[in-house]
């Protein structure tokens, strides 16, 4: 592939270096390799996937920067570290119900996320027996480790990388921020007749949208999931579904004893997630802090992601064993967990106060992150009503 033949972004975007090009260039012809070994086309979960996480060649597998204001997207961590006390508090409560406990996070970003979490929990005297980090990231691993080494210097020796889930049977609380909105998702669309899912075929060095003839997995379990909803549907109207968050959320029941699980993400349940007038769905891509639906733009060098069907996070919950102890908007979660207090005992002057309150702003009004993201919770052999629903829990909507 030359480099115009690549989906380009818009002329007025920050372009790409030509490392970056390049880059690109070798994950493109990565895809299309695969895309001719399958006879042409392949389902955008295995477009998203290569996209993703290809090894060293993938968005979250290779190096470049992706978080804060010099990267493509800004994670709640990144805002403030409000956040993290507050997920603390709602890991110390579970905590003092689970002898020995630890915390397992899934896809730990830049740390930081880690280290706030650590460092409300040793300020309340109730640090985890261990602090496991999931991540398949060797750069974003590394990132890490500087970060918690001179963070908590005293605890560091008690955070072990993972490469995979564990093996053995865990206790205590498991943190997954915004880790299911970037597993990969087929793409299902209405035509004439009925649901057809979308493939990916390259066509003069371009990746296109092609329909799949037959009869899908995907566009079955579809069918299936929104029958119940008793909506008519537009022709052209396109959808996702996530079937490898079924897998993942049980691969990960397998390993639990006795945890409870927290799943913070932009999503929404069923009867939202597939309301008719979201024609397009919900995929959304991330580069430079801009956000768009064309998932062949630069493929390496943006994110792909798409909103969580918390309904389907819960069904999987139930079909596992797992108990659905809460969900609702990050705004009620961090609120029920004490936000506006840390607030109000922080703000020691003005521009402290300022800045405050602008990361509450971000953290939980309606047009920033507080009502498209949401917190479910979930447990084993936990008897406790989570703290971070005690304002609103919504599981009446699930």
């Amino acid at each position: 592939m030359q480099s115009d033949d690549i989906n380009a972004i818009p002329a007025d975007w920050p372009q790409p270096s030509a490392e970056a090009v390049l880059h690109s260039r070798g994950l493109c012809a990565y895809i299309k390799s695969d895309i001719d070994k399958h006879g042409g086309v392949i389902d955008f979960a295995r477009y998203m996937q290569h996209a993703l996480y290809a090894p060293g060649l993938g968005y979250y597998t290779a190096g470049a920067n992706k978080f804060g204001a010099a990267g493509d997207f800004i994670t709640a961590p990144e805002i403030s570290p409000l956040f993290g006390r507050c997920v603390a508090r709602q890991c110390q409560q579970a905590l003092l119900e689970i002898p020995e406990g630890a915390i397992l996070e899934v896809g730990a970003g830049s740390g930081k996320l880690a280290r706030d979490v650590l460092l409300e929990l040793s300020d309340v005297d109730c640090l985890p027996s261990r602090y496991f980090i999931l991540e398949s990231s060797a750069d974003l691993r590394q990132r890490q480790q500087i970060l918690l080494a001179d963070s908590v210097p005293d605890y560091f020796s008690q955070i072990e990388w993972l490469d995979a889930l564990p093996s053995s049977p865990f206790s205590g609380v498991v943190i997954a921020n915004e880790l299911l909105d970037a597993l990969p998702v087929n793409r299902v669309i209405n035509g004439v007749e009925e649901f057809k899912e979308l493939g990916v075929s390259c066509q003069n060095g371009q990746f296109h949208y092609t329909e799949l003839p037959e009869e899908t997995v995907a566009a079955e379990v579809l069918k299936q999931r929104i029958a119940s909803l008793l909506i008519e549907f537009d022709p052209s109207y396109t959808a996702e579904i996530c079937l490898a968050m079924d897998g993942w959320l049980a691969s990960l029941a397998a390993c639990l004893e006795q945890a409870l699980v927290l799943l913070i993400d932009y999503g929404s349940a069923r009867q939202e997630y597939y309301h008719p007038q979201r024609l397009q769905g919900s995929l959304r891509c991330h580069y430079r802090h801009r956000a768009h639906d064309n998932p062949f733009v630069y493929p390496g060098l943006q994110d792909i992601t798409a909103h969580v069907d918390f309904t389907a996070v819960a069904e999987a919950a139930i079909n596992n064993q797992l108990e659905v102890l809460g969900y609702s908007t990050q705004a009620y979660f961090l609120m029920s967990c004490g936000l506006t207090g840390m607030v109000d005992i922080a703000t020691a002057n003005d521009i402290e106060g300022i800045e405050m309150a602008q990361q509450v702003r971000r953290l939980t009004m309606p047009g920033e992150m507080g009502e498209t993201f949401k917190v479910i919770a979930l447990g084993r052999d936990l008897y406790i009503d989570p703290i971070g629903f005690s304002l609103r829990d919504m599981r009446g909507k699930l």
